[in-house]
């Protein structure tokens, strides 16, 4: 006879355990110990049943499958994909409530059915009617485009079987639920069993499957850890609500780099991309204002201008505050060491804010030089110069350190404007800069505010 077990899963890392507790031992979290309807097994029959095995084959052997991918008819996105959509692909997106994910990928659904190819688009969390009010907003209306309102996943196999798409969406994931578990929709047994039969959907049928995924409010994907394991690309949409440009950035990809970004701009017809972000991010940029410096960071193939502003101020607290937005907060800590032991900064009664304008995020060595002059350009309240760009990687010791792809980043400072690049001297050397284009090779730090602050 049959008998039936029950488990307690944790909701946010997905730790078993069979029975309750308070905090869960996996992620120390408290009161996310949910109680789910374990697996039925038979007793005697255990693993020992025969599975077909597949045959070892040498990789040398191994076919090899070139397969075009679908251009999605949004050049920002097919950056961050490497190229397209690769078929038989699982694609995960998430990003905050209301920051354009429906709204991307309605747009792109769109272009793709406009080049012939069959799209279906279920939608746990919307009518189809809310779905064609939002079509008609954006312009995205299309003969081969189908929606429906469904979180049945059996019912979701049946319409694949009937409509054959080449993409479907899936809007989102923690509405889907799949009869044969028993817990609630959301859960981490639905969420990964639902991603587990998508998974097996696009290998087989080969279908590139978007699946939507909410986060947490720590910014995390919602559920198991499991389930960025599974699917063969990640993708973050990114970006402040109150701001109108918005960042799609891949943090895995196993069908291109995940060092690329797409960005757009949201506007009352949808997202627009934005093709020269380094003018997005200087626009409104103030002019002889102390604290701001520029620094070009690589965002995968292109270079991205990216201003720096950093404010120091006393404080009134025996501890001072340290605040980093758009930047790792451990650098900017380091950095100020460096310049309280190395230069004689006396930082420890002073508040200290840096933030990456625009709303992008940046983490690279190459910024630290920005980072630096940003805070003693406020610090000793001197203005920098505005045709000035900052490029470097700060040691310990106060020394700036080469960065790569020099050449790519200058081109780009060129073309926005700009005059005068101090950058190591190490990169100085083995090319040829642009014309009107001055090159100031540091060692140290020191000799950077020298160049920059005159001291």
């Amino acid at each position: 006879m049959a008998r039936k077990k029950t488990k307690f899963v944790c909701q946010d890392c997905g730790y078993e355990s069979p029975k309750w507790m308070g905090r869960c031992p996996g992620c120390q979290n408290w009161n996310t110990m949910m109680e789910e309807l374990g697996s039925t097994t038979i007793p005697g029959t255990g693993f020992s049943r025969k599975l077909k095995r597949e045959k070892a084959t040498p990789i040398t052997q191994v076919e090899k499958l070139e397969q075009p991918r679908s251009d999605t008819g949004i050049r920002e996105l097919n950056r961050v994909l490497g190229g397209g959509l690769v078929p038989g692909s699982l694609i995960l997106v998430g990003g905050d409530p209301g920051i354009g994910k429906s709204t991307l990928l309605l747009q792109a659904t769109h272009e793709l059915a406009k080049r012939g190819l069959p799209v279906l688009y279920v939608s746990g969390e919307e009518s189809a009617q809310q779905i064609r009010l939002r079509a008609d907003r954006l312009e995205a209306l299309s003969d081969r485009l189908l929606v429906v309102s469904e979180t049945d996943l059996t019912a979701v196999e049946l319409l694949m079987d009937e409509v054959r798409p080449m993409v479907m969406v899936i809007d989102s994931i923690q509405t889907m639920f799949h009869p044969d578990v028993g817990s609630a929709p959301g859960s981490v047994a639905q969420v990964r069993e639902c991603t587990g039969q998508l998974m097996r959907w696009a290998k087989q049928q080969n279908v590139a499957i978007i699946i939507v995924g909410h986060v947490t409010k720590s910014g995390a994907l919602a559920g198991p850890r499991m389930l960025e394991h599974m699917v063969d690309c990640v993708l973050y949409f990114e970006g402040e609500r109150h701001h109108t440009y918005r960042v799609l950035r891949a943090v895995k990809n196993r069908f291109g780099s995940t060092n690329e970004i797409g960005v757009f701009e949201m506007k009352e017809g949808g997202l627009i991309e934005v093709n020269n972000p380094s003018e997005l991010f200087l626009s409104g940029r103030p002019v002889g204002a102390p604290g701001t410096a520029v620094t070009a960071s690589m965002e995968g193939t292109r270079p991205v201008l990216v201003e720096l502003q950093a404010l120091v101020a006393p404080t009134s607290f025996a501890t001072p505050k340290r605040m980093a937005t758009g930047i790792d907060h451990n650098r900017v800590t380091m950095i100020m060491a460096v310049l309280e032991k190395r230069l004689g900064f006396f930082l420890q009664n002073y508040d200290a804010y840096i933030n990456v304008v625009g709303g992008v995020r940046i983490d690279e060595p190459a910024v630290d030089l920005s980072v630096a002059v940003s805070l003693a350009s406020s610090f000793k309240d001197v203005s920098t110069s505005p045709f000035d760009l900052f490029i470097g990687e700060v040691g310990l010791t106060g020394e700036v350190r080469g960065v790569s792809r020099i050449e790519q980043r200058v081109t780009e400072a060129h073309n926005m404007g700009f005059r005068r690049i101090i950058l190591p001297e190490k990169n100085c050397k083995g090319w040829l800069p642009p014309k009107e284009m001055e090159l100031v090779g540091v060692k140290s730090l020191e000799e950077v505010l020298e160049v920059a602050l005159g001291g």
